[in-house]
């Protein structure tokens, strides 16, 4: 039809002569009407949707731009439908609406702007007439090193500026805060307005965290150097931000990122209540991000004895990255002071450690109080020292130094309630190792430097150096390329072993004054033993021996008869270089035996399999001879006579006081046997895979003793017994004695007092048994909790095998799940900093809390039953009974409370001779600490209540009481 209407047309108009030119202009003017049509109608849309799009806002009210913003939101979103979008896909302007995609990165090219800015939205909607961009959803605008990111946002490409605000949920609560980061500090605020071009913003709640604080601003005017001018201002190192515990009002600050802080007056408001009185004219806060030198303020306050005081107050140097120094000093108005320095070192793969020194003068009273005044000088050096294993195969420096003088820790307020309880304390230890291998050769060296101090009685051993240069194992006559079976000689191997000591226990004030050739003992010993094993008839296990030791000394006693006192006595000490020897030979044969036994049904049913027995004797003989004898020269004899005229002839070593030992005095031929026994069972097990699982009945039992046929009178040697038995829910219970074989008889001497000696006669041949008990003991420690009880009483699940309230590890894994799940989901963009989770405890299926009430026991006790006096009545020894227990426990009645307490009881005097407890309560940002000591000598309190920051650790309130003077606090 429109092709013969058209036709018609042109026959008409041009007759029947068409021509190509006419038919050209008619199909021309036709196109025209038609596309006419059609722009005409899209027009017509457009305008439609422009009267629905968000007005233009305006930056300078915020009030008006939150309302506004708001209405063009849901305006938008009500009335731009599919459809309308999908008419508008053929325009020139650009509509993007998908909810399930996030759109990005775009770019935008604008000269107002001079680089390309990134963006990436959920939903976005460009108008290229007006220039203004919406995002909607997580969006995020880039542009050189800042970026932008909220759930809605507008930019305006005219003025290049970018709003962006937090959205609300259904509940109305705001979420999704905008963040900002320029370069590599971030900001995150309720709304923001920000200019690319000029690098100007204004904030309205902003937050960001500097060092170890928040600082937060209810206006805040960013400038292009990045400086943030405040109003209204709160610092705070609380990380609820919002309503923090507490802060420090700043009425205006000025905001240097990661350098400080300069505030206008400020005071301290805590739980909401402004404490004027503790308002300050300005304030300056500095943050680092690395170790800076600086004051460090002292801490001040008042203490009952030593008067007023400031504590704590020095210099902070922080030389460079691998070593700083910290030096401080307390003073009294009493006239006490102290000064203190602490130093960390450290470098990678090499080297760490830390040293902590100190120097206390105490001063009691005053000098007119001649009854009360005392000085005390007192000093202590602390000092760890770990050398990383990679930096030196070969060679090992350590060091574990915890020296210092006997009443520092009691002068010291840092002794009491300091870690560790130092003050009750009664030996400390120190040493320092060194250590190297050669490589490539058998050889090694060790050195070492040992202090113990007992401080009850102001004694100390120090033993500098201890050297100790060995040889391993090496096979002298072992081919080198061996062809066939090893010989019987290859088998010999040899080593060698030398230790050089030097050593003193005096008093502490006697240390520096000793002599080191007259007062020291010193000395050193070699030791080369050769043997070989060998195996008979497949079973017998065969190692001869033979083993020389050499002494060197540096000086020797001799003594003398004292008829006065009618005793060998010392008269003189030579110095100079000294040497003695001696050498051993010995076999030892060992074998392991094994046997077997089934139980009777009707006593054990069929639960128990086998029992098994397993006994390794071993016989060693061993030869000395008597040295003695002139021949070695070891030995010095005296011939005296006594005030009865009773001639003496009596033999000493000249050596017999040094602490390397000298060589023994008569023929030993020792045959020594041991026997050491295991007995376990096996019996059935649901729960074990082979159906079967081992029960220790005796885990260890071995006893020993030692016959010396050379000697003319008691021959037999003392009994050594060890029990180690396993018991349920792992533990161990260790015993071990030793028994006398000899029967002891007793004499009345001259004086007409009594005494006892040991006969030649056995004890199992006067039907008293084999032997008498010597001493015994035992010591073993144990922890009661919740977690035990639990495991103990709890019950089981018959069809899995386990405790109800034990999980599986799938359980495990699906709840690691869907923590990590939710975590992930529950965390969204714009979080403010800070602003996290409470952790208010763990809930059940049905939601209610689940209240864990944490506690834990330690039991610590020793018991040992010996010999004490001897009764002449029964002709043997009494036994006394002596045991220790110490205890200390723990107790969480919930997450933030913790109490602790540790003690020690005397059976002796029947009561408690030390107690100490300690009480914290963590409030999230602050903290409370207690500390009592409720009897003894060292009766105290300390009570701190303080900001849990280091960056304001003077933040706080103390009061504690002096514990040496005894002070009346309850």
């Amino acid at each position: 039809m429109i092709k013969i209407n058209l036709r018609l047309t042109v026959h008409t108009l041009f007759g029947s002569r068409i021509t190509k030119l006419g038919a050209l202009i008619m199909l021309t003017l036709v196109c025209s009407l038609i596309l006419t049509a059609c722009v005409n109608r899209k027009l017509k849309n457009n305008n439609a949707l422009k009267d629905n799009l968000p007005p233009k806002i305006e930056s300078q009210d915020s009030s008006s731009i939150l309302s506004k913003v708001d209405t063009a939101v849901i305006n938008t979103v009500d009335s731009t439908s599919d459809k309308s979008i999908k008419n508008l896909s053929d325009s020139t302007s650009i509509v993007r609406k998908d909810s399930s995609k996030t759109l990005g990165p775009r770019m935008i090219e604008d000269p107002q702007f001079k680089e390309i800015i990134d963006y990436s939205a959920q939903d976005s909607m460009v108008l290229i007439k007006n220039k203004e961009a919406f995002f909607y959803g997580p969006s995020k605008v880039v542009y050189q090193d800042k970026e932008m990111g909220a759930n809605f946002m507008k930019m305006d490409m005219d003025s290049s500026l970018v709003y962006a605000r937090y959205t609300v949920d259904q509940n109305g609560d705001p979420e999704n805060f905008p963040t900002f980061k320029d370069g590599g500090t971030e900001y995150q605020a309720k709304t923001m307005n920000y200019n690319f071009d000029t690098q100007k913003g204004y904030i309205e709640g902003v937050v960001t965290q500097q060092g170890e604080g928040y600082v937060t601003a209810a206006a805040t005017k960013k400038m292009p150097d990045n400086i943030m001018y405040m109003c209204d201002g709160k610092y705070t190192t609380c990380d609820h931000v919002e309503h923090p515990h507490f802060y420090i009002a700043l009425t205006k600050a000025k905001v240097r990122p990661n350098k400080n802080i300069v505030a206008g007056p400020a005071y301290l408001v805590i739980a909401d209540v402004p404490i004027y009185l503790l308002g300050l004219p300005f304030g300056f806060f500095p943050f680092t991000n690395k170790n800076s030198s600086g004051i460090i303020p002292p801490s001040y306050g008042e203490e009952s004895q030593r008067g007023f005081y400031l504590r704590n107050g020095g210099y902070y140097f922080a030389f460079n990255d691998y070593i700083d120094l910290t030096v401080t000093g307390d003073i009294y108005s009493k006239g006490s002071w102290a000064l203190n320095t602490q130093s960390q070192y450290r470098k990678r793969y090499k080297f760490s450690g830390s040293i902590d020194a100190g120097y206390l003068v105490t001063v009691n009273g005053y000098t007119f109080e001649k009854d009360v005044y005392s000085k005390a000088k007192d000093f202590h050096i602390n000092w760890t020292h770990t050398q990383d294993p990679k930096a030196n195969p070969n060679s090992n420096f350590s060091a574990g130094v915890n020296f210092s003088t006997s009443t520092y820790d009691r002068n010291s307020i840092n002794g009491i309630f300091g870690p560790g309880q130092s003050y009750a304390q009664n030996t400390k230890s120190s040493n320092i190792n060194y250590r190297h291998t050669f490589a490539g050769t058998p050889w090694s060296i060790s050195t070492s430097f040992n202090i113990t101090q007992r401080t009850s009685d102001n004694t100390i051993a120090v033993t500098l150096p201890d050297m100790n240069i060995a040889m391993n194992s090496i096979y002298p006559f072992k081919r080198k390329k061996r062809v066939g079976a090893e010989r019987w000689y290859e088998k010999i191997r040899l080593s060698y072993n030398g230790q050089l000591t030097n050593t003193i226990t005096t008093k502490e004030n006697k240390l520096f004054k000793s002599s080191l050739l007259k007062d020291w003992d010193n000395g050193m010993t070699h030791r080369i033993p050769i043997d070989a094993t060998f195996t008979l008839f497949n079973y017998l296990n065969v190692t001869p021996s033979i083993n020389y030791n050499e002494r060197w000394y540096s000086k020797k006693e001799n003594r003398a008869y004292n008829p006065s006192t009618n005793r060998i006595e010392v008269v003189d000490t030579s110095y100079g270089f000294y040497r003695t020897w001696d050498f051993s030979t010995a076999m030892s044969l060992s074998t392991t035996l094994y046997g077997f036994y089934k139980p009777w049904k009707f006593l054990f049913g069929d639960k128990v399999s086998v029992i098994r027995h397993r006994v390794s004797p071993s016989v060693s003989f061993s030869y000395s001879p008597d040295f003695s004898d002139p021949f070695f020269k070891a030995y010095k004899e005296i011939t005296y006579k006594d005030k009865d005229g009773n001639i003496h002839h009596e033999k000493y070593s000249p050596f017999q006081n040094q602490r390397i030992g000298y060589p023994g005095m008569g023929k030993q031929a020792n045959i020594s046997y041991s026997f050491s026994n295991n007995i376990e069972a096996k019996v059935r097990s649901d729960q074990d895979s082979t159906g079967f699982k081992k029960i220790s009945i005796i885990d260890d039992f071995t006893w020993s003793q030692s016959y010396n046929a050379a000697a003319d009178s008691l021959k037999f040697s003392n009994i050594n017994a060890s029990l180690r038995l396993k018991l349920p829910g792992n533990f161990n219970l260790s015993l071990s004695g030793t028994f006398d074989p000899y029967v002891y008889k007793t004499y009345k001497g001259a004086d007409g007092n009594k005494g006892y000696y040991k006969s030649n006669k056995l004890m199992l041949f006067a039907g008293k048994g084999i032997g008498s008990l010597i001493s015994t003991g035992t010591s073993f420690s144990y922890t009661f909790s919740n977690d035990k009880f639990s495991e103990w009483f709890g019950k089981k699940d018959k069809s899995k095998g386990k405790k109800k309230n034990q999980k599986t590890e799938s359980d495990e894994d699906t709840d690691t799940e869907d923590e990590s799940t939710d975590k992930s989901e529950s965390k969204s963009l714009g979080d403010l900093l800070g602003n996290k989770d409470k952790d208010t405890g763990d809930y059940d299926a049905d939601g209610y809390l689940k209240n864990q009430f944490r506690w834990s026991l330690t039991f610590n006790y020793s018991v040992n039953y010996g010999r004490s006096d001897f009764n002449f009545d029964k002709e043997r020894f009494n036994y006394k009974l002596t045991h220790n227990l110490s205890f200390n426990s723990s107790i969480n009645p919930t997450k933030n409370w913790s109490i602790n307490m540790n003690g020690n009881y005397n059976f002796d005097l029947k009561k408690i001779t030390n107690l100490q407890f300690g009480i914290t309560r963590d409030m999230h940002c602050w903290a409370i600490t207690a500390g009592f000591i409720p009897i003894g000598f060292y009766k105290s309190y300390n009570i701190m209540i303080s900001v849990k920051s280091s960056l304001l650790q003077d933040l706080k309130w103390q009061e504690t009481s002096a514990p040496k003077y005894g002070n009346d606090w309850y």
